[in-house]
């Protein structure tokens, strides 16, 4: 692997910045609210699915006695 000295390195990242497109503010905002949704509804799903595993559980061990 070619070794680069840091200032080499250094203008190399800046220039591969400029390349980027940043979002805009409407579209951060958009995304977040997305990812927050997102978050939301996977978190109801695997507490749903924790309590209907535990409820089954129980009562296959409740069952056997």
């Amino acid at each position: 692997m070619p070794k680069s000295n840091p200032v080499e390195f250094t203008k190399e990242v800046k220039s591969e910045l400029k390349k980027v497109t940043w979002p805009s503010k409407k579209e951060m905002i958009a995304s977040t609210i997305a990812v927050f949704i997102m978050v939301i509804i996977a978190s109801l799903f695997l507490y749903l699915a924790d309590q209907i595993i535990a409820f089954l559980v129980s009562f296959i061990l409740d069952f056997g006695s």
